[in-house]
């Protein structure tokens, strides 16, 4: 029974392990799917509150292209920007330059796949950043941010191996824009570019100088906040200007001039430099009346590649507390009233230190502003069409962060998927397991009854067979004695002695049949095999000479308590028919054991027997024992039983423990 348990807790342990375990996980992998939920949520989250890619379209500038067109990607090319001075700086932005086809939509277009960062000063120089092809940049249309920490006079980017062009098969090297950052200042804006090769002219939109010249391939979106459009002026006259008053004097380095928005419309219904001024001065003064104005910078812009969505400007620092912007070549509106100048932009910034210090202030002007959504108050309101309006550094960093969320959320969700399937598996198997469990469990249950209702039948077999062993003759002579006294019935004196008889037999058989039952129940019952077979061949063998002689004792100790009550009870019917039977003078007795077989051979000189009587046999049977009858050469009679130590062992009796000669039967 116990081994039937451990065999069936195997097989559901066999088939749990797996189960539990599924398929194989990579060692990287090591989220549950608790973890990779809260981190796909964070993922969305964070997306949500993020700048989003809105690219800006119509005509422009779009960077740098090299001149050489390679057949191969293996290539070296480089581009510097020189920032005049030893600065510090902490981060560089590289700006893809953007293409698209049928097939592909928008993608980076030349961007390199392997290529070095470098910062220095003078001739020396140092590699900021590295980047291979197992990096695995692209595709992509975000900027790449590298984070520093180096004071230096001019970043350089080499590249060893490029992509391919987007409109056909060739390589070169493209960037829209490179930026230097020192806390929100863009250290590389409008400062001049060295590079390995130079565009041939017919490609006008693609010079070095337009990647320091501040016009990125997006349009800023920063998909929150309430959004706000364009202020557009009434018919100008010569001179006309604008004016801020920022409240106090601060230090001024640099003036953004969000054009305006065209997206009102769709299409598009006017030119990308709607209403922006040919030329304009920008001054700077600390009275009202501008009486001790100073030129902060001016501005010019000769062609349409001279103009973006954000026109960024830096100048000398200059402290300020008014600012005035003057038309010297105004927009001349050819599109709907013909000969008109006008004016307009998104948005006006003005920085001191990186922050925008015009936000919310009043704008003065010598002209009117057309009424509706075109009002002055939306010059300085810090928002545009999508929202508001960002730092060009956090804008960047945004759509950087966007590209790397959204590189590693389908990772996230293939992972999940992975592990939601592999937990259906699992939970198929359990119930599968579960299933095959109730029913094994069931069958181990109606094994175990029909293995005790089996124990009942063979403790009821032995009972029996004590009890007729035993009783048999007792009732057998009882009989006889009854058969006597009705004979003798006149003669008190042998009358007398035949009941006495008779109680001393019923004596016996009662005690004989508490002993047989005791020796069944009793946990102790025949501990001591060897002793147990003195005592009865002294007791039963009174008037007989007998020997005993016993061989591997270590291994008839380890006999079972019911291999050793049945041998014994075996033993003592063999004694109990010597003794009434065989009228034997002389009996012998060897029992060996071994870890294969027990062997017990009992020997006597009596009348002889040619088959094993019926109590034997069956004493062998309970035993699972084979018994044998010899005739000895010198008469008498021997008894072989021959038992298995193990019954696991393979079945049946090897032909070595088998008797030589005389075998007369058998009992299976």
């Amino acid at each position: 029974m116990k081994l039937l348990k451990l065999l069936f807790f195997g097989l559901l342990q066999v088939g749990v392990f797996p189960a539990m375990a599924g398929e194989d996980v990579p060692p990287s992998e090591t989220r549950s799917i608790a973890q990779l939920e809260q981190r796909l949520e964070s993922i969305d989250t964070q997306l949500e509150q993020l700048a989003n890619y809105s690219l800006r379209t119509g005509f422009g500038s779009v960077g740098y292209a090299s001149k050489t067109r390679y057949s191969s990607p293996k290539a070296e090319e480089w581009v510097q920007v020189d920032l005049g001075n030893e600065t510090p700086i902490d981060q560089i932005v590289l700006v893809p330059s953007i293409g698209r086809n049928s097939k592909i939509g928008f993608r980076a277009n030349a961007f390199p796949l392997e290529f070095k960062v470098l910062a220095g000063t003078g001739t020396n120089g140092q590699v900021v950043a590295s980047f291979s092809e197992q990096d695995q940049l692209l595709p992509r249309i975000a900027p790449l941010v590298v984070s520093c920490s180096i004071t230096a006079s001019w970043v350089r980017v080499e590249t060893s191996l490029l992509s391919q062009r987007i409109f056909d098969e060739n390589y070169d090297l493209k960037f829209a824009e490179i930026m230097v950052f020192n806390g929100s200042e863009n250290m590389a804006l409008k400062r001049p570019v060295k590079t390995s090769s130079q565009i041939r002219n017919v490609y006008k939109t693609q010079q070095p100088r337009f990647l320091t010249d501040g016009f990125l391939p997006y349009l800023l979106d920063s998909g929150r906040g309430p959004t706000s459009v364009h202020s557009l002026s009434e018919a100008i006259g010569d001179n006309a200007w604008m004016s801020i008053d920022l409240g106090k004097a601060y230090p001024l380095n640099r003036i953004h001039l969000h054009s305006v928005s065209p997206s009102h419309t769709a299409p598009l219904d006017n030119e990308s430099d709607y209403y922006i001024p040919r030329s304009m001065r920008i001054e700077g003064a600390l009275k009202p009346d501008f009486s001790d104005a100073q030129t902060l910078i001016e501005v010019h812009y000769e062609s349409l590649l001279d103009v973006g969505p954000i026109l960024m400007h830096p100048f000398p620092e200059r402290i300020c507390r008014y600012v005035r912007m003057t038309d010297i070549d105004p927009y001349i509106d050819t599109m709907f009233i013909t000969g008109q100048s006008r004016v307009g932009f998104a948005e006006i910034e003005l920085f001191s230190n990186g922050k925008n210090v015009a936000k919310g202030r009043a704008v003065n002007a010598n002209f009117n502003f057309r009424k509706g959504n075109f009002e002055s108050e939306a010059l300085t309101d810090g928002l545009n069409f999508y929202g508001e309006i960002l730092p060009v550094r956090e804008w960047m960093n945004e759509l950087a962060l966007r590209h790397d969320l959204e590189v590693e959320r389908p990772k996230v969700v293939a992972e999940l998927n992975r592990l939601y399937v592999r937990q259906k598996t699992n939970l198929n198997r359990m119930r599968w397991l579960a299933i095959f469990g109730v029913a094994g469990i069931g069958i181990t249950i109606f094994i175990d009854r029909m293995i005790r209702l089996r124990m009942v039948i063979k403790l009821r077999e032995r009972i029996a067979a004590n009890l007729h062993d035993e009783l048999s003759a007792n009732l057998h002579a009882v009989s006889l004695l009854g058969e006597m006294a009705k004979k003798n019935i006149d003669s008190r004196n042998k009358l007398d002695d035949i009941l006495d008889r008779i109680h001393q037999l019923s004596r016996r058989s009662r005690n004989a049949a508490r002993h047989c039952t005791n020796m069944l129940q009793a946990d102790t019952a025949c501990e001591d095999l060897i002793e147990e077979m003195k005592r009865s061949s002294d007791r039963l063998l009174i008037d007989t000479q007998h020997e005993l002689i016993f061989e591997g004792e270590p291994f008839l100790r380890k006999l079972s308590r019911r291999k050793r009550v049945d041998l014994f009870l075996f033993y003592k019917e063999c004694l109990i028919n010597i003794a009434r039977h065989a009228e034997a003078s002389a009996c012998s007795t060897r029992l060996t054991g071994s870890s294969k077989i027990i062997r017990l051979e009992v020997c006597d000189n009596g009348r002889g027997i040619t088959a094993a009587p019926r109590s034997l046999k069956r004493r062998a049977h309970l035993l699972g024992a084979r018994v044998y009858i010899e005739t000895p050469e010198s008469g008498g009679t021997r008894i072989i039983l021959l038992l298995r130590s193990s019954r696991w062992k393979c079945f049946g009796m090897k032909t070595d423990h088998r008797p030589s000669k005389g075998r007369t039967d058998e009992t299976n």
